[in-house]
């Protein structure tokens, strides 16, 4: 991985253990192989102005999904399929994905996608809406998965309504649960940042409706907790 100007600037701010830290997580994030397909995503998310997860995220969601193993699945913000793929590869066979995002040519490429993988359009279940219109409309205790890449600002909801959707054990999953690393920083008070954090809080405090939670630093953030 190549350091850029100013990762090196960064890196000469830290501590000797947090440049360790920085060290590792790049060297985490560079490990993962990607094939053609997940590539042919990431080409059509450049395409069209969308960041994707990143490699590290990816190979951490198959690793979820297939530890998991959920049949049924919800994702907010479908993007041009990185992250569905990701799920849809950790699965078992026959899983069922319902996916949103408002931006309908991005899930025109998502389903592209979906189909150079060779899953059939009755697994991969493309719905250009966002979720405060189509998220009602779903079963409630019906899911296994809730994976939410969205407003942030809007996370709250989308919370509340991953936990109506999940079956008990069910798992949600929220993408960017740093805030671009801004979660930690206690003087960042942008309403994305405080949304994030109290989303957290909640997620960890709220022992009733959560089983466990816990915060992972792939990527820009991984915030996970299991539904009593």
């Amino acid at each position: 991985m190549t350091t850029t100007h100013g990762s090196r600037q960064f890196m000469k701010a830290l501590s000797p253990q947090q440049t360790g830290k920085h060290a590792s997580w790049a060297f985490a994030e560079a490990r993962p192989i990607e094939d053609d397909v997940l590539l042919m995503a990431r080409d059509r998310s450049a395409e069209l102005g969308i960041t994707p997860i990143s490699e590290g995220t990816v190979s951490l969601l198959t690793l979820l999904s297939s530890a998991a193993r959920p049949q049924t699945m919800v994702e907010l913000g479908t993007g041009a399929g990185v992250s569905g793929l990701a799920l849809m590869r950790g699965a078992p066979e026959g899983a069922v994905l319902t996916t949103l995002d408002p931006d309908a040519e991005a899930q025109r490429a998502a389903r592209e996608v979906f189909g150079t993988e060779g899953y059939p359009s009755s697994t991969t279940r493309l719905i250009a809406g966002r979720g405060r219109t189509v998220l009602p409309k779903l079963s409630a205790r019906a899911y296994d998965l809730v994976f939410i890449d969205a407003d942030p600002l809007l996370l709250e909801y989308h919370v509340t309504e991953a936990a109506r959707l999940l079956r008990s054990g069910g798992m949600i999953i929220i993408h960017d649960a740093l805030d671009q690393d801004r979660v930690p920083k206690p003087a960042v008070r942008e309403a994305s940042t405080v949304m994030l954090r109290d989303v957290g809080n909640e997620l960890r405090d709220n022992t009733k409706t959560w089983r466990t939670s816990t915060l992972i630093p792939t990527g820009t953030g991984l915030l996970l907790a299991t539904k009593h």
